[in-house]
């Protein structure tokens, strides 16, 4: 038997947001191509983060994985 462990996707983003308790929100841009036109487009995307020391502030770039759900919205802790 083989031993294999699952490699989790990170995301990096700006902190946008650092109001809640031990709660960020971070937004993720990325490069789009529209289907029809091919035209490139930005497009952004906002996760909430779970952040335990509550130690990062807004316009930080921070890194990110995905996790078991923490609550209703929040399913992402910092790598």
């Amino acid at each position: 038997m083989t031993n294999t462990t699952k490699k989790l996707a990170t995301k990096k983003g700006k902190v946008v947001s650092d109001s809640m308790d031990k709660t960020i929100v971070v937004a993720v841009q990325s490069l789009k191509t529209h289907p029809k036109y091919l035209k490139k487009y930005r497009s952004t995307k906002k996760y909430k983060v779970h952040d335990q020391e509550n130690k990062h502030k807004v316009g930080e770039v921070v890194e990110f994985v995905q996790c078991r759900p923490l609550s209703k919205d929040k399913n992402h802790t910092l790598a």
